[in-house]
């Protein structure tokens, strides 16, 4: 198997704390800003920051579509991690910054096909799941500069 890894960032004029808030509320803001990439969004457990079990499915591609039950964990503060318990999928969310300014870097990696399927995966899906997380980050700034 090989790791496959996608990473958006972005910087938004807010406060961190208040863009951690909003990272980490998965029963309010997280579902508001989803991509329509995702369905059947649902919090069934939890909604806000660690202990939340959120689920959804992602349509990567026409023919891709992850169904996605996740734990949310929080390692250290300004860091969530959703762990997918139906597959190796891991997405990080890491927020910094200052009391006027902070930035949101996603990273999602997983285990990848091998052979000649694993190189197409390799290849593409990391650029689709970076413009899925790059629309999401785009709807969360917009979301909260409103």
């Amino acid at each position: 198997m090989n790791q496959v890894q996608a990473v958006a960032q972005r910087s938004f004029a807010l406060p961190v704390e208040r863009v951690r808030a909003a990272v980490a509320d998965y029963s309010g803001v997280r579902g508001q800003v989803l991509p329509d990439n995702y369905s059947e969004y649902e919090v069934r457990e939890g909604g806000t920051g660690a202990g939340t079990v959120v689920h959804w499915k992602l349509q990567a591609t026409k023919k891709r579509v992850r169904d996605c039950l996740l734990d949310v964990s929080e390692p250290q503060p300004g860091t969530l991690v959703e762990q997918d318990r139906n597959s190796t999928l891991v997405t990080t969310w890491t927020v910094d910054g200052t009391d006027d300014a902070s930035s949101v870097r996603v990273v999602t990696t997983w285990e990848g096909a091998n052979g000649i399927g694993g190189f197409f995966e390799r290849t593409f899906a990391p650029a689709g799941l970076k413009r899925i997380h790059e629309e999401l980050l785009a709807k969360l700034d917009a979301r909260l500069s409103s």
